[in-house]
């Protein structure tokens, strides 16, 4: 294997899957983070009043279009630059793909016809739009777990992957609860403290599982974090991310504050978070794209065919961003009342 490595690394066109690969990462963390709180929004809404649920509703109606965009993207970059690695990766993830797909499509249509809904159907709307995010987001949770462990089959795999579904489902919750925080005033943003408090703990305990597994997987990840000089220079990750932790768990016991200042930073203190946490199983992974089974070399396109595509994506991913940048400048501010006239 290193030696078709560095075979193909030597070989033109070497910089293509690195560029792809990077690309990708960024289409996911964003997901991660953007479409993360939409979801948690989503989830948090079955502990809500009604009138809440509205406000809630309304507090991610303009973004969650441009949101789910980056999956779209990320899974579009899969399927044309890593066709080797496609086909193992959905080979084995199938069956949760698909569930994801289907409460995917269930979040949709349920946001759109409790709208319209009378009020004897539309609560039956909302419980399908709580179960489609919770679904989505389970099913998520347990595809990062399996990809850690490789596709081990067992089950150890499927506990993990289990264990990994609950906390990441608790991770949407907490980034959906800030962003509550920063949207909302008043009771709803008290409640949104609360559940953030509560979330917390649970996306922690996440986070320690995630990392002290994946070193554990594989010998060349052990090496890559503990051995030395890595060891210390990449210990201020770990650091920076309990600190994050520590420090957020301190300012929701604060909040919420006078004149309701810094409502922002809750929200950006868990992007951060899941910056670091991303930024650490890149590098642990990398240049893996299937874990311990294909590089990002061997997965992908054949060079000619990545330039085309590279030039494809020069065009469309600034059209994303501004399309981003574009919605969450014209709907900045707290969310207003729900309407459809």
């Amino acid at each position: 294997m290193n030696t078709l490595m560095i075979e193909t690394a030597a070989g033109a066109g070497h910089w293509l899957p690195v560029a792809f690969a990077v690309l990708m990462g960024i289409a996911i963390l964003a997901y991660v983070v953007l479409d993360g709180y939409d979801l948690g929004v989503g989830i948090l809404m079955a502990g809500a009043s009604e009138a809440e649920r509205d406000r809630m509703v309304a507090s991610i109606g303009p973004f969650w279009d441009a949101n789910e965009t980056w999956l779209v993207l990320a899974v579009g970059l899969l399927l044309v630059a890593f066709p080797a690695a496609n086909g193992v990766i959905l080979g084995a993830l199938y069956l949760p793909v698909a569930v994801m797909l289907i409460a995917l499509i269930l979040r949709g249509v349920a946001f759109e016809f409790r709208a319209k809904a009378g009020p004897a159907a539309k609560p039956w709307w909302n419980r399908a739009f709580v179960g489609g995010s919770l679904t989505a987001a389970l099913s998520q949770g347990y595809m990062l777990g399996a990809y850690i462990l490789g596709f081990a089959p067992g089950l150890g795999t499927a506990l993990f992957g289990a264990l990994v579904a609950v906390c990441l489902t608790a991770a949407y919750a907490l980034i959906g609860a800030t962003w509550l925080i920063l949207k909302t005033e008043g009771p709803l943003q008290r409640r949104a403290i609360d559940w953030a408090r509560r979330t917390l703990w649970l996306a922690a305990l996440g986070m320690v599982a995630v990392s002290a597994v994946t070193p554990l997987v594989s010998g060349r990840i052990l090496a890559k974090w503990f051995a030395l000089p890595e060891l210390f220079l990449l210990a201020p990750i770990p650091a920076v991310a309990v600190l994050l932790f520590a420090g957020l768990w301190l300012l929701l016991r604060r909040m919420p504050l006078a004149g309701d200042g810094l409502n922002w930073l809750p929200f950006a203190v868990v992007a951060a978070i899941f910056a670091l946490g991303f930024h650490g199983l890149a590098y642990s992974f990398y240049p893996f794209v299937v874990p311990e089974r294909m590089t990002v070399w061997q997965a992908a396109s054949a060079p000619e065919s990545l330039m085309i595509i590279f030039v494809g994506a020069l065009v469309v991913l600034p059209m994303v961003i501004g399309n981003s940048l574009l919605v969450y400048r014209v709907f900045r501010g707290k969310a207003t009342e729900l309407t459809y006239s």
